[in-house]
């Protein structure tokens, strides 16, 4: 009966892969010299057995389709011991044989927390070596962020599921890729439509894939789900356990919540069970008015959001040449982008006018976090209706923040306004409202 339940914990953990097999065949996990055949059970190193007991087998597949991220101790106790009690020096022996096998940095022991798998996987079962291949230099060039990089990025990722239309996570890759193109990029193109499309269809083929979750978090923040998006995350985690996605994606919704604090939170919780994760709490961080925060951990290719920082802090040079340089470098920007970028250089130039023809010209339909930023902007020069009437467009299309109305310095000589503080009130109700609801979604016991 306890291997009966061994095998099912295990068999749930191989759904994923099993939902990506493609017609190419079954075929083995591939990390440096080592192959491994989970139908088989078999470990070969250059095409040699490698003989390991079933406790160590397992241990290994788990980290193994987990490549790169944490496994938690429990995690691991739970599945190759289910409703057995055993000691840490079961574990520790399991890990000890494996690190003889594949080598001591093989396996990272996370103080506290587990382990993390470190070599990198350059196959799996039922996904083509040809079709992983370009997947994993799909995500290598997503990873960059440019223009240039995600149009590349995206073309691989859709020549994988042309190839392999069960590969959930070319799918859901794919998606991001449309996603972010279709905020950057001035070409005009149906990519959110795209986008939708495309992880729509990562979540039908495996409706538990962290990352498929993850980018539809971006995409739903942006349409004014942030509530929906901060109670479903919550749930997934306690459900789960712990997922870097999920965590990433609280950030993002939690931030467009207005709850700021309880963003960085899910930032710690992120990177501490994926160290490589990016998130967006240089955003959170600015919202904050930690300025410095904002800036040291902003590790995007460069647009806007360090060049508004290094302006918040009254350093206006190294913001006008930031935002200079890139507008005159970036000629593919999409209008959206570079208004936001242009209009922050007029305003900090001096050109009134340029300024606000700038930010009369665009249409934004579910950007709320750039409305958010156009606002301060208005702020900035002084024109209090402008700046509210953007305040309240980005509340209602999902995103606001009472911490960031009373602390930015820009909104300070708004303070005394009936109307300024009637959005704050509103802000501070919606904060409320969504703060209920993640808590009896869990929330709070999934940060501490």
């Amino acid at each position: 009966m306890l291997e009966f339940a061994r095998r099912a914990v295990l068999g749930k953990m191989s759904e994923r892969s099993k939902k990506n097999k493609s017609a190419e065949g079954e075929g083995a996990y591939r990390f440096g010299e080592f192959a491994l055949n989970p139908s088989e059970r078999t470990l070969e190193r250059r095409k040699r057995p490698v003989p390991l007991s079933p406790k160590v087998f397992d241990a290994l597949l788990l980290f193994v389709r987990n490549a790169e991220h944490l496994v938690r101790r429990d995690e691991l106790i739970e599945a190759l011991w289910p409703d057995t009690y055993v000691t840490d020096a079961n574990l520790t022996n399991v890990i000890v044989s494996l690190r003889k096998i594949l080598g001591r940095d093989a396996i990272q022991t996370v103080s506290k927390f587990g382990y993390r798998f470190c070599l990198p996987v350059l196959g799996e079962p039922g996904v083509g070596p040809t079709v992983y291949t370009s997947f994993l230099e799909g995500k290598q060039m997503a990873t960059v962020r440019s223009l240039d990089s995600m149009a590349r990025a995206r073309d691989l990722f859709a020549l994988c599921v042309a190839k392999d239309p069960q590969f959930a996570p070319a799918w859901a890759w794919l998606g991001r890729c449309h996603r972010f193109l279709d905020k950057f990029n001035a070409a005009a193109s149906a990519n959110l439509e795209l986008a939708e499309a495309s992880l729509t269809r990562a979540l039908a083929i495996d409706p538990d894939l962290a990352c498929a979750h993850h980018f539809y978090t971006q995409l739903q923040v942006d349409l004014g789900q942030s509530q929906d998006v901060i109670v479903r995350l919550a749930r997934r985690i306690a459900a789960r356990g712990g997922e870097p996605e999920s965590f990433a994606g609280l950030v993002q919704g939690l931030r467009f919540c207005g709850l700021l604090d309880e963003s960085v939170l899910a930032h710690t919780r992120a990177t501490t069970l994926d160290p490589t994760i990016i998130t967006s709490v240089p955003h959170t961080y600015f919202l904050r008015c930690e300025y410095e925060a904002a800036i040291e951990s902003y590790t995007d290719t460069g647009y806007y959001l360090d060049a508004a920082s290094w302006a918040a802090l009254d350093d206006t040079r190294r913001a006008v040449e930031l935002l200079a340089e890139r507008l005159r470098k970036t000629q593919t920007l999409s209008k959206l982008m570079s208004g936001l970028m242009g209009s922050l250089l007029a305003v900090l130039e001096d050109r009134r006018g340029d300024a606000e023809a700038l930010m009369k010209g665009l249409q934004i339909d579910r950007e709320p976090e750039v409305v958010f930023y156009l606002a301060r902007h208005f702020a900035m020069l002084n024109a209090p209706e402008e700046s509210l009437d953007l305040l309240q467009r980005a509340r209602t299309q999902g995103l606001a923040s009472s911490h960031t109305l009373l602390n930015d310095t820009v909104f300070k000589r708004f303070l005394k306004r009936a109307d300024f503080q009637r959005e704050l009130n509103l802000a501070r109700v919606r904060e409320k409202e969504a703060r209920v609801a993640f808590e009896r979604a869990g929330g709070k016991a999934v940060l501490s």
